[in-house]
């Protein structure tokens, strides 16, 4: 863990990459982190769980945990101080694909977006209701700035399927 200005432990990222396919450098995810970390003063310590999933298991796990099965972008489990553990954030990498075509904006973008938007509900951020969800909206774009003006984007790329010959 490395101290940040204000005398917090950042947590320390633990990353289950469950998406075949998915790619990318732990020390840049890492990086990209301390970036958002330091947007905050948040006092989460311990473990932060990063788990990147396909839709079909996302669902699952929505439906489990939230009684909704559809397909959604990102779920947070919050810290369990006592435990040790920051937090929770299970993306969709599906969902990322298929969002950041339809937006054309870049995959990492968007993957980082998730990342974000998980990251700020650890730190008490909602968006259940509209105003919230306006607060959470210029909070992403804030964090997002930030990211882009230190180049602390993560490595995000997708494998390309071996061709049939």
């Amino acid at each position: 863990m490395q101290p940040d200005p204000a005398g917090y432990s950042n947590p320390i990222i633990e990353v289950a990459n469950q998406y075949p396919g998915l790619q990318f450098d732990p020390s840049k995810l890492r990086d990209f982190f301390e970036a958002v970390f330091s947007v905050h003063q948040h006092g989460l310590t311990g473990e932060l769980s990063i788990v990147f999933m396909d839709r079909s298991s996302h669902s699952q796990l929505h439906g489990k945990y939230l009684q909704d099965f559809r397909p959604t972008d990102v779920i947070t489990f919050p810290a369990d101080q006592e435990n040790g553990l920051a937090g929770e954030i299970c993306v969709s990498v599906d969902q990322a694909i298929e969002e950041s075509a339809l937006r054309k904006l870049p995959f990492v973008n968007e993957l980082g977006l998730y990342l974000i938007h998980g990251w700020l509900h650890l730190v008490g951020f909602d968006d259940l209701e509209k105003i919230d969800r306006e607060i959470m909206r210029q909070e992403e774009q804030r964090v997002m700035e930030y990211v882009k003006k230190l180049s602390a984007w993560p490595d995000f790329r997708l494998a390309h399927p071996l061709s049939e010959e």
